[in-house]
């Protein structure tokens, strides 16, 4: 397959970040690694979206925190960004919120179409805008002669998702779509495949299968439409997961499971044994999260009581 004709991804993890360890960037770069292994994607980005502060979950650091952590912890990566906006809406969203807006802010910043992950849009992904005042706001009166290259679409989309998902300090409350920023030129780009898969653990995938737990519709909605990336962790089985839910063995073929070491030293970190550690004084914490970010829990004195 050409880089034009392979489905290009961008790769979204909702959750806590309470704190983002080692173990979430690795799952970024074990779920990339994977997809480009298959031969059938190419990863184009990665968003980080903590959830809202008002999910309620014992111990959940202020999402300003969070926020700075997650920045700190993806500082030196050219292609995982940190996204604000959960945590600065009124309320807690659903996970299938998140991945709509993404795919709709997408669409209105790149001037595309995203397919669903059975439906192939047939028209251009990443192409001019589909009507005449979205033209006015993405393009100026450039006529462009020739298409460019695949890495010259890569380079576009991964331009508009530094300018829209990064959080740099100090984090303040803003429109997350700046109408003044300069979003540059679409170009009339040749027929490329672009979709948001949804990154998550094998827990998470496991959380699906408890009664009530999920709204059914937008389970649906996450499996059906988008579909998942599925790092397996603490030795989980994911296809065994998946036999006990209607929904997942319905969607199995949209659900893509990480086939790699599955004895990765990354898969047993978690965000529970971070705390404990930090709680304890336990010199293991460098083994979980990355120093920046050690550094600022403790300046910020985050978790050292237990009351978190």
């Amino acid at each position: 397959m050409t880089e034009t004709t392979k489905t290009h991804v961008i790769l979204l993890a909702c959750g806590s970040f309470n704190p983002i360890t080692k173990g979430h960037i690795q799952m970024f770069e074990r779920a990339r690694d994977y997809l480009h292994k298959t031969g059938r994607f190419i990863v184009i980005g990665g968003i980080v979206s903590p959830v809202h502060d008002s999910y309620g979950k014992t111990g959940l650091v202020s999402s300003r925190h969070r926020l700075t952590m997650c920045q700190l912890a993806v500082q030196s990566s050219d292609w995982i960004r940190v996204d604000p906006w959960e945590c600065y809406q009124d309320t807690w969203q659903t996970t299938c919120s998140v991945l709509e807006h993404h795919r709709d802010l997408m669409k209105r910043v790149t001037g595309c179409i995203l397919s669903n992950v059975n439906t192939p849009s047939i028209t251009p992904v990443i192409g001019q805008p589909q009507n005449e005042s979205s033209q006015n706001i993405y393009q100026n009166n450039n006529n462009v002669s020739s298409k460019p290259t695949a890495a010259k679409i890569l380079g576009k989309v991964g331009e508009s998702l530094s300018r829209i998902c990064c959080v740099r300090p100090p984090m303040e409350r803003f429109t997350f779509v700046d109408e003044n920023a300069n979003l540059g030129t679409v170009m009339r780009y040749e027929e490329i495949e672009l979709r948001i898969l949804l990154l998550c653990g094998s827990d998470l995938l496991e959380s699906f299968c408890i009664p009530g737990l999920w709204n059914e519709a937008d389970m649906e909605v996450i499996v059906g439409e988008f579909g998942i990336v599925v790092v397996p962790r603490d030795g989980a089985d994911p296809e065994r997961i998946m036999n006990h839910s209607s929904i997942l063995r319905k969607y199995k073929n949209n659900i893509l499971v990480v086939k790699d070491d599955s004895n990765h030293p990354m898969s047993v970190v978690s965000s529970t044994k971070s705390r404990l550690a930090l709680q304890h004084g336990d010199g293991h914490v460098v083994d979980y999260l990355c120093q920046p970010v050690i550094d600022y829990i403790l300046k910020s004195q985050l978790y050292i009581n237990a009351s978190g």
